[in-house]
């Protein structure tokens, strides 16, 4: 039998191992650096690496390579260090660590049959588990993410949720470490089977974009954040005040207002130019407690005067709390249709009080319109509404906006509406339900901020959307059965013994 490499090498072997896989992991964290073949890679070299060590040394081994490309992340995203930001990495490195260590225990222990599961069903639950107990949902620790662009086989989310494609591709790592230990026929037939499932998947995700029906009724959307010059002025007259609650007015009213006249004039002109939605992004407009009203009846005005539904976003400074984040829907009479309240703050960063994290749904003549903010559409299990389109009011920075709002494709596919995230300081897109692009703009590669699309008005039914997180539940569950199996089948060996 050939020697696995790591054996030829010897102790170098399996350290080279370890450096490589965590090289590779620095690709694959969902960040603006991201290669999608380092998903694939990595897990393969970390999971031979926990095969060749000892199981408790091997995991504190791999717990500080997960702990290195969280702090990678949070570097190459520009998102700041903090106390807060720091025990995050650590403690969600920690649990990316389990799915080795539950391999290390289950797998020589099991028939290979099973024993290939445990990886792939660890790795799936793990991701999971990281969105119901942290406060980051897949903003970091989704392999899912990293296929961005991938459309074949990002369509498999629509069945089992983003978990799926973290399911598949420690399938493969799984299957190539069994080749890679044992070369035989056995192993190589089972490397055939994961061949094949790969392969059906692509193949079916791939008839689903092609076989889709075409939807002919669409509406004009613009989503519009206000000119460089106007947010620049503003952000000169915040730098001036230390506390913008309570500054005067005079300060600190001119600049707000700025801002809110530039956004008027751009909805009436894309209004006047056949848009029948219009999204500003997260804060378009910041205003103190005192002013909120008349920015709010101006928005009120606009849309009545323009015959349009108007998504406003505004950020409110108020004296006796740390403010709100909300975005308001205007329609055509005027009539506020919601005031809805951001629900999960950037940990560390954003210090208001929280929404109740219901997302409001209305009927109008372009479909079911629904409303998140930014963070919010890292979180799957909110986002699963019955909805046609999805507005993503946001507001990012220049070396995480790309990432994040490609993040907020997989929402779309999940759930089948369209998505419009109209960004501001970054990369805002509009998304139809199998997540392809119809119109994309940087703010910061832009003169006019402005981004038009025909949006479907009709969205679909997917089977993620039905049966929510089971493919997860299950994945929890097929881990614990293989833990029992395993602990059942040494008793028995050493009974035998």
């Amino acid at each position: 039998m050939t020697k696995p490499l790591e054996k030829s090498l010897g102790e170098q072997g399996r350290w080279m191992l370890l450096v490589l896989g965590t090289a590779a992991m620095l690709f694959a964290v969902g960040g603006r650096w991201d290669i999608a073949a380092a998903a694939w890679i990595f897990p393969v070299l970390l999971l031979r690496f926990a095969r060749n060590s000892r199981g408790w040394s091997g995991a504190l081994w791999l717990w500080a390579a997960h702990a290195v490309a969280a702090v990678f992340w949070v570097w190459e995203s520009a998102i700041g260090l903090n106390a807060v930001v720091v025990a995050g990495a650590v403690a969600l490195a920690a649990l990316q660590t389990l799915p080795f260590l539950a391999d290390r225990l289950l797998a020589g222990r099991l028939r290979p049959a099973l024993a290939v599961l445990a990886f792939p069903a660890a790795v799936a639950a793990a991701e999971f588990l990281v969105t119901v107990v942290s406060p980051f949902g897949t903003a970091y620790g989704s392999l899912a993410v990293t296929q961005y662009g991938d459309l074949p086989l990002l369509q498999v989310v629509s069945v089992t949720g983003p978990w799926g494609i973290g399911f598949l591709i420690a399938l493969f790592a799984s299957s190539v470490n069994r080749i890679w230990e044992r070369p035989s026929w056995p192993a190589w037939r089972g490397g055939l089977v994961c061949a094949a499932v790969l392969l059906t998947v692509v193949v079916a995700g791939g008839a689903r974009l092609a076989l889709a029906p075409s939807t002919a009724t669409t509406v004009r959307i613009a989503g519009i954040s206000p000119s460089r010059a106007v947010t620049d002025a503003q952000h000169a007259a915040f730098a001036r005040v230390t506390d913008i609650a309570a500054a005067p007015a005079a300060r600190v009213e001119p600049a707000m207002t700025a801002v809110e006249n530039d956004l008027l004039a751009a909805t009436r002109r894309e209004a006047a130019a056949g848009a029948r939605i219009v999204v500003w992004p997260e804060n378009g407009i910041s205003a103190q407690e005192s002013h909120v009203s008349a920015a709010v009846d101006a928005a009120r005005a606009e849309a009545r005067s323009s015959r349009i539904y108007l998504e406003i976003g505004v950020r409110v400074f108020g004296t006796r709390s740390h403010g709100r984040d909300e975005a308001l829907l205007i329609d055509p009479r005027g009539t506020v249709l919601w005031t809805y309240q951001k629900a999960h703050p950037i940990p560390g960063s954003e210090r208001f009080t929280p929404g109740d994290g219901h997302v409001p749904v209305v009927d109008t003549p372009y479909g079911r319109l629904a409303d998140v903010i930014c963070y919010d559409a890292d979180f799957p299990a909110m986002m699963r509404v019955r909805a046609d389109i999805m507005l993503v009011p946001s507001h990012d920075w220049r070396e995480y906006g790309r990432a994040h709002t490609e993040k907020a494709a997989l929402r779309a596919i999940e759930d089948g509406y369209a998505l419009v995230r109209q960004d501001e300081a970054g990369v805002s897109t509009v998304y139809d339900n199998e997540g392809q692009v119809l119109a994309t703009t940087d703010y910061f590669t832009t003169d006019r901020q402005t981004m038009v699309a025909y949006v479907p008005t009709h969205g679909v039914t997917t089977l993620y959307g039905r049966i929510g997180d089971t493919f997860a539940w299950l994945c929890v569950a097929v881990v614990v059965l293989l833990g029992g199996l395993a602990v059942t089948r040494s008793r028995g060996v050493r009974g035998r013994r």
